[in-house]
């Protein structure tokens, strides 16, 4: 081995040991924090909403438009709270638990 690989050897050595080692001099050894969560958004658009159900978009625009979901207009911008999509999804269950009763 020459003077040169054996000076590459020994780098590469070194670098494995400080890679597999706590890592560079002087950093944390605790992992960074995770960035914040964003909360969870109150109002959702209607393609949100319905992806939150499972329907299309069309069928979310058909459950606004006869009130079955409450929206509202904010601007041009059309919105459903996420508790009007959560209750809309608590009434269908009940009715469907009605009817299995009965």
């Amino acid at each position: 081995m020459t003077n040169k690989a054996a000076e590459v050897a020994a780098l590469i050595a070194r670098l494995t040991e400080l890679l597999t080692s706590s890592g560079l001099p002087g950093a944390p050894d605790a992992p960074p924090e995770p960035a914040r969560k964003m909360p969870e958004r109150v109002l959702l658009t209607p393609e949100e909403a319905a992806a939150r159900i499972g329907v299309g978009r069309t069928t979310m625009y058909r459950l606004i438009k006869t009130n079955e979901v409450v929206s509202v207009q904010i601007g041009r911008l059309r919105r459903i709270a996420a508790s009007e999509v959560d209750e809309y999804t608590a009434r269908l269950l009940a009715g469907q638990s009605n009817r299995a009763a009965a």
